[in-house]
Order: C-alpha cells, then structure tokens, then sequence
C-alpha cells in the first residue's frame, strides 16, 4: 500500500460490480474501502435478479404442476395446485436477506472497510463521503465508480409503485392485478410476464418496436413469440406507444401509433408493470469535479481496461463498472469488469472481450445467447468480407428433453463460413441459461464449430443439443 493514501481503492457502490472488484482487489493485496448509500448487493440483489428468480422459480412450479395434461403424459396425477401469494413473496425477500447477508460477511471476512453514505469523485485521487455524521474526504491510489442504474420511466407515464410500478416493485409481489400491462418486451418484461400468468393474472404486452422481442435473434424470438406468448393469456400491440399512464383503479393507457403519432386506443386495466430498460444511476458523482462529463445518455464512457475516458484519453486512477458504463447491462458483466478493473490497477494489462460474455432470460421455457445475432454476424461479414454460415438443432430431438416431455426450444449456432469461427450462440429450451456457459466459453477461445464437433458429450443430457448443432455445422 502506498502511505501517501488512506486507501488503495476505494469503490463506490456495493452492487455485484464494486462486491466482485473489491473481493479481488483484496486478493491482489490492496487496501480496499467500499462506499454504498442503499442497501449492500445493489440492484442484483435487492430489487433484481435475486429475487425475481424466486419468484419465476416459485411460479414456475405452480404453472408445472397446474399443467395436468403434461403431468399425465409422464404418469403422474395430481388434484390440483393451490399457491399463497403472500408466501412467495417471502420466499424472494427471505433469498434476498440472505444473499445480502452473506454478501455483507464476505466483505468483513476479507477486512474491506464498508462505509454507509453517499460518495462520489471530489478531485483526482479524493472521495467525498457524507453520512449522519457529516462529510468527510478519502483520498485512494485509485477510485472505482460502481452506481448502477435505476428503472427508465418514458415521459407521460406516472408511476404510484401500486398500480403503475417498474420492477422494482414488481420484485415484492403485493398484488396479483387481474388484468395487467406490461409495457415493453424485453427480457424483464418476458420474465414477470412468465411469473403473473403462472399464478393467473391476464397480460396485454405493449412495445414500441414493430415486432415483439427486438433484442433476441430474430429466429429465437419467433420460436418465444409462439411458447411465451400466443400460448398463454397474452394480448400484444407492436408499433405502439403508452404515451400516457394514469394510476387508480382502474389504471388508464393511453396508446399511441410510433408512425403516425395519433392516439389509436386507450386501455382501463388493474395494474401495469413499466419495464422500458433501465438508465444510469450517474448524477450527483462528483465527476465535473474531474473534467469528466456523461454522454446524453448520462453512461460514462470507459475503455476495455475500464478506465474512464476524457477527450479520448483515460483520466488516470479512475475507473467505472458495470450498468452505468452502458456496456453490457447485465450483473454478471459489471462483475467480470470490476476483476479486469483491479488487474490492470495492479499493472496486469487485461480487457473484456463482451462478446464471450452470456445473457439469459429465465422464463419457462429459459431463452439464453452468447455473441451475435444472425443479423449482426451478416453485417460484421459483410464489412470484413466473409460469410454467415447456421446450424440449427431442435430440443424435439433431443433423449433427455423427451425423458421430461419438454420439448419445446431451439438451438442455434452461428458461425464464419470460411474459418470455423463461432461467432454467436442462441438457445430457447429447458435450461437454456446453464447450456450457453459451453458457447461462451468457445466463443471466449476463438473455437472454430470443425472442432468442438469433436467434443464427446455426455449421454443423454440436454447438452447433446449444442453437440449436434457443432456437428451440422460441419456435415
């Protein structure tokens, strides 16, 4: 540790990004303090994915075993399927007290000083923390900037956290809107979607974009258009916005065509879920006080080593992680960028590479992808001068996804004609999120489908599904 400093880093905000870089700072030997107004573990956590995977756990039996068709296919009978709303609340609050719990132990475990107030940059190589007790400067070797992001609420909605709410409130399940809106068809509004049909509420979903999905693989979403949606009580508009939304009872909507920006109807529903993405937590961190400024968008914009960028250079001993560098939105990513972050602190150049890096939405059926889209790996071929090769499997085919008559899904590979290189990987199926990790990690080693269709994998599993997708790939 340098003795000119109080610390050799200090990070701002105990989301799983600064959590993630400060275990490793401590193992590479710096002095480390973290700095978090709210609760430890962020948004991951506490208002996240933590506790809305309870609750798509928790509803996902109760669709399983309401299904009684499907169970008699299998021999099993069962009488029906009751659920306590109040119950499964819980479950995802008592998951969160205790993931929190043992986030906040390994901190004190391993002697990071955890400090409870509001930091932000005060100077070069300063941090100003202001808690009950007042204000006070930290001076570090190096700063980390870890603050998250918060719900985008579009203008003209108003949200009550009762009627109209983001996910945020959504995570605390108090009530089960009979009928719901959910505006937006992402992956958070995928997910409660999943959650509130399970446990028997009617859906409208409403996006902007002409067509449902707009971030997945096109293929992908039509498959998830037909399982998630058309095949459960979900109405859709595309090409629309929700340019008005009053809370009360009932809620009221007001839809607006994208083109022509006439009003086209206007909806009375009993509750609407807001999940329009999310946007940077970056006001009020003290960056002016190093000549730093947000895009428009208020991300701070960040190098692949993850230091923070001025006028094309990086400001020295500070760096930025996770949603608010506007990379990669996604909790495991904001993990990965705090340990390159620490690497190269300690002088150890190290990069992300954002492409090996895999996302997954947990609905039933699970949707997950590493890498491009077919689209996106056209338009890369066509600027560099290759072509886009696919292979597709399907879990149909598959012995183990027969064995739980959960056949449903798709697996599909993406890769350059001429050399082999996987270049994206999609999947929707049964355990989609824990397949990809095999893709991401080819991805990750520049693997070419000629020889992954070598690998031997175990019999029968639902992994044998990437295993014929490689060796399609090279018939």
């Amino acid at each position: 540790m340098s003795q000119q400093f109080d610390y050799d880093l200090v990070i701002i905000g105990a989301g799983v990004g600064g959590h993630g870089a400060a275990l490793h700072a401590v193992k590479c030997g710096l002095k480390t303090a973290i700095i978090e107004a709210a609760d430890m573990g962020g948004t991951c956590v506490n208002r996240g994915c933590i506790p809305s995977k309870a609750l798509l756990a928790a509803s996902g039996k109760v669709r399983e075993l309401a299904d009684q068709s499907h169970l008699e296919s299998i021999g099993v009978q069962v009488s029906g399927v009751n659920f306590k709303r109040e119950a499964i609340a819980a479950h995802a609050t008592d998951l969160v007290n205790k993931i929190r719990g043992d986030l906040t132990n390994s901190l004190k475990r391993l002697k990071v000083d955890t400090i409870h107030g509001w930091g932000k940059v005060a100077g070069p190589q300063k941090v100003s923390v202001t808690t009950d007790k007042g204000e006070r400067i930290i001076t570090a070797k190096d700063i980390m900037l870890c603050p998250g992001s918060v719900p985008f609420v579009p203008p003209g909605i108003t949200i009550d956290g009762k009627t109209v709410f983001t996910s945020d409130d959504a995570v605390r399940l108090e009530s089960l809107p009979k009928w719901m809106a959910v505006i937006g068809s992402g992956y958070i509004g995928l997910e409660f979607a999943d959650v509130y049909t399970a446990l028997g509420c009617e859906i409208t979903m409403i996006e902007a974009l002409d067509e449902l999905m707009p971030g997945f693989d096109p293929e992908i979403a039509k498959i998830a258009k037909r399982v998630l949606i058309d095949s459960r009580d979900i109405e859709t508009y595309t090409g629309v916005f929700a340019t008005k939304i009053t809370p009360g009872n009932p809620v009221v909507i007001e839809l607006t065509n994208a083109k022509t920006k006439e009003v086209v109807e206007v909806l009375e529903v009993d509750g609407c879920l807001v999940a329009t993405g999310r946007i940077p937590a970056t006001k009020n961190l003290g960056l002016e006080s190093v000549g730093v400024e947000t895009d428009r968008r208020g991300f701070i914009d960040v190098d692949d080593r993850m230091a923070v960028i001025k006028d094309g250079q990086p400001v020295p001993h500070l760096w930025a992680v996770g949603d608010a560098t506007g990379k990669m939105m996604l909790a495991h990513a904001a993990s990965g960028q705090g340990v390159i972050a620490v690497e190269n602190i300690c002088g150890r150049a190290q990069t992300v590479d954002y492409r090996c890096i895999p996302a997954a939405a947990f609905t039933h059926p699970e949707i997950s992808y590493v890498g491009l889209t077919e689209p996106a790996a056209i338009e890369l071929g066509e600027k560099k001068g290759f072509k886009v090769a696919t292979a597709k499997t399907y879990f149909k085919g598959n012995s183990k996804a027969l064995a739980e008559k959960e056949t449903e899904g798709m697996a599909k590979v993406i890769y350059r004609q001429d050399t082999g290189e996987l270049l994206g990987v999609h999947i929707i199926g049964i355990h989609a999120s824990d397949l990809i990790q095999e893709a991401a990690n080819a991805i990750a080693n520049g693997a070419k489908v000629q020889d992954l269709a070598f690998n031997i994998h175990a019999h029968p599993t639902l992994s044998e599904v990437l295993d014929e997708a490689y060796k399609r790939a090279v018939v």
